[in-house]
């Protein structure tokens, strides 16, 4: 494996020997998480459309299952790989301990162009890896979810696709699911929500005037659609946005709702994937990813790919504000220059974690066979991410670290005090006459 492939993961879990010494807990949970529970390699046979056999190449990584079964996306890109994978399923781990939820951290992915496939190529494709990871998969041990370039479609034919191989219905397999197939109200916008929810809590502690702050969002799919509506609703001027093959800038501000329109245009119902460009709307005002990050702005949400805010551009990025819609969209290179600088950066961790926390509601709701109403899950959400918001602010206020230290310290206090209430070192190594026998009780059943 290249040095560049080991980057991602190494550079990932850099952050908890930074955040370490902020946290309650033992050394042996920060070094049980430095290793991956348990990878998955596998090899998917897809017969195309022309008759050809094709094999792709598809990843599961389960991180750590002290806290609960596995949680995690499954995506489709061409350059997926397993320590991208590894990487992914680490900040899962972090994340579902961040907002609470009894899940570990997972995550999977086929290296693939989706967009070159035929929707029953994809539906083959989708089915297939179901079938190779089946054993590795289950409501109690690991739960996929959707991730970039998968679908609510592409979770209903894996759901779809498990309950076969096991020969029962098993809706709480994979959440992300549509509505008729068990999926939950409010999942569709879950992250972009949470992403909204961190803003609006920025907002009131910083006083803002929404119709004063100008906004960019990279990347134009799901999550940044959703957070740039509900930004543009409440009066936020958002300037710029910006998909794969570039973006559109407008000093008085986009029409968000006729973007999302154009963009979507071309993404008929009976299609997977959207075909269109925001870079298509404009004549004028056309920008790079690049010049996006660096635009003068009170507020930047990266919520594209992962390493898009790294050591060469950091010192452009003029924004205050940073809400990390995408996963690890800053490297830790980035971090400690955007800090030296006096940025404020809602992580990763904490600001997208709308998405797995009604992944996480879809799961009950499917455990339970009890359906909840928008209103709920919306109610739910918000109160998850404000407490969680707060608790992490405090903390990076009282400690005077910045936030996504605190983050990580936060997270590491939930799963360690888990991972020690199994026994560490500390309690292995005490004298016999100073602790409690594990099977000793004081009272009797």
């Amino acid at each position: 494996m290249s040095n560049q492939e080991d980057g991602i993961f190494q550079d990932a879990i850099k952050r908890l020997d930074s955040a370490f010494p902020y946290a309650d807990i033992d050394e042996e949970p920060l070094e049980k998480l430095k290793h991956p529970k348990a990878t998955l390699e596998v090899s998917i046979p897809v017969r195309m459309d022309d008759g050809r056999l094709q094999i792709f190449d598809g990843y599961r990584v389960q991180h750590d299952n002290t806290r609960g079964p596995t949680k995690g996306g499954i995506r489709y890109h061409p350059d997926v790989n397993m320590d991208e994978v590894k990487a992914l399923a680490f900040w899962m781990t972090l994340k579902c301990a961040v907002a609470g939820l009894p899940f570990g951290g997972a995550k999977g992915g086929i290296t693939v162009d989706a967009k070159t496939l035929s929707h029953m190529e994809l539906e083959r494709l989708s089915r297939s890896f179901i079938q190779q990871i089946a054993d590795f998969i289950g409501p109690g041990i690991d739960v996929p979810g959707p991730d970039m370039y998968t679908n609510e479609m592409i979770m209903g034919w894996m759901m779809d696709e498990y309950s076969k191989i096991k020969r029962q219905h098993t809706p709480a397999v994979i959440t992300g699911k549509p509505i008729p197939l068990g999926g939950s109200l409010g999942r569709a916008d879950a992250t972009g929500r949470g992403a909204y929810y961190c803003i609006k809590q920025i907002e009131n502690i910083n006083k803002w005037n929404p119709r004063d702050i100008r906004v960019a969002v990279q990347g134009f799919g799901n999550v940044a659609q959703s957070v740039a509506l509900l930004l543009y609703n409440d009066g936020y001027k958002v300037v710029a946005v910006s998909d794969s093959q570039g973006g559109i800038f407008n000093e008085q501000g986009l029409d968000i709702p006729r973007v999302i329109c154009g963009k979507n245009e071309t993404k008929a119902l009976n299609t997977a994937y959207c075909k269109g460009s925001v870079a298509h709307f404009m004549n004028n005002g056309a920008i790079t990813n690049q010049e996006l990050l660096e635009l003068d702005v009170d507020l930047l949400v990266p919520a594209a790919l992962q390493n898009q805010i790294h050591a060469h551009n950091a010192e452009r990025i003029k924004a205050p504000y940073i809400v990390e819609g995408a996963n690890g969209p800053t490297t830790s290179e980035a971090d400690s220059i955007l800090n030296s600088r006096g940025k404020f950066v809602a992580p990763d961790i904490l600001a997208n974690a709308g998405g797995v926390t009604v992944s996480y509601f879809e799961w009950v709701q499917n455990r339970s066979g009890i359906s909840w109403t928008l209103e709920e899950v919306h109610t739910r959400l918000r109160t998850i991410m404000d407490t969680e918001f707060h608790n992490v602010y405090r903390l990076a206020e009282r400690r005077g670290i910045d936030m996504r230290c605190a983050a990580y310290a936060h997270g590491l206090n939930r799963i360690g005090v888990a991972i020690q209430s199994l026994g560490t070192h500390r309690y292995f190594s005490e004298p016999h006459g100073q602790k409690a026998h594990p099977g000793h009780a004081d009272g009797l059943d």
